[in-house]
């Protein structure tokens, strides 16, 4: 018996204001996890049609940086979402202000910006939803914080979060806990990287070959995770559950307690949190 294609999530158009990377890595999830078809998919960028006719090619997307095309997709599409640099952002919110009905879903993945300063670009109290995804999105293992203006309904509030579930994890927040959200996920996978580069290294200094101490580094961080997420077990059990007594895991923790390693992670992150705010603030005070 033939099986009927699932029905996609979303049976309307989403426009994508901005065509980088993130972008590119949400429209990819959602397309993978039949969210919404390609064929709804609308993306926008100021004058690359090189870089537009990658992505109709890959994704099967529509793609327009003609004005009057670029303009009558804003105007009529159910969700935008803006995924352009935060330098660009002030000059296309206050043009996009005067095209949109009070029902369209506005949702922004540009860091920096709170949903007050947009709605003030905007001109209008729009339906907004502020996220902060991460770089893992791009191979949908996503982490991404989402915040929401009260105008935003049920509905709205449902689409959003099936964009977002298309590329991994979403963590509904307080917008005011954006900046914490940042310095955990947003910045997160930096820290493992840096780990992952120290660990890396020793394995060289040791004698393994470069791409050995690679393979098991990657490997040892991968399966670190997936114990955490399969068993339900807290890190601090597990981390226990590998350390004996005067053994050799034990000496290189008490290495690690020596520098502080525990308390400097908690300052990295907060410092994360902090420089996030003061960049949010100086681009809200540039773009006012």
């Amino acid at each position: 018996m033939c099986q009927q294609p699932a029905i996609p999530l979303i049976n309307h158009n989403i426009v994508f204001y901005g065509a980088g990377s993130m972008a590119e890595a949400i429209v990819r999830g959602l397309i993978a996890r039949n969210v919404v078809e390609s064929g709804r998919i609308i993306m926008l960028n100021r004058s690359s049609s090189e870089r537009l006719a990658e992505l109709r090619s890959r994704y099967g997307v529509l793609g327009y940086n003609a004005p009057e095309s670029k303009l009558e997709a804003l105007r009529t599409a159910p969700v935008i979402v803006l995924a352009m640099k935060p330098k660009d952002a002030a000059e296309a919110l206050r043009s996009l202000g005067p095209l949109l009905s009070p029902d369209q879903l506005v949702i922004s993945v540009i860091a920096g910006l709170t949903i007050r300063t947009m709605q003030g670009l905007l001109g209008n109290p729009q339906p907004v939803v502020r996220t902060m995804p991460n770089t893992s999105s791009s191979i949908g293992l996503g982490a991404t914080g989402i915040a929401f203006s009260k105008e935003v309904g049920e509905d709205s509030r449902r689409t959003a979060l099936n964009i977002f579930e298309a590329i991994g994890l979403t963590a509904v927040i307080d917008e005011e806990r954006m900046e914490t959200l940042t310095g955990i996920s947003g910045s997160g996978p930096a820290y493992i990287y840096y780990m992952m580069e120290a660990m890396i290294a020793a394995g060289i200094r040791g004698g393994l070959p470069l791409a050995q101490s690679r393979e098991l580094t990657v490997q040892t961080v991968l399966g670190a995770a997936r114990m955490v997420q399969q068993t339900g077990e807290e890190p601090a059990a597990l981390r226990k559950k590998v350390t004996s007594p005067n053994g050799s895991t034990q000496a290189a923790i008490e290495v690690l307690e020596r520098g502080d390693f525990f308390e400097t992670v908690i300052s990295a992150v907060n410092r994360c949190a902090e420089r996030s705010r003061e960049m949010g603030s100086a681009l809200e005070q540039e773009l006012h």
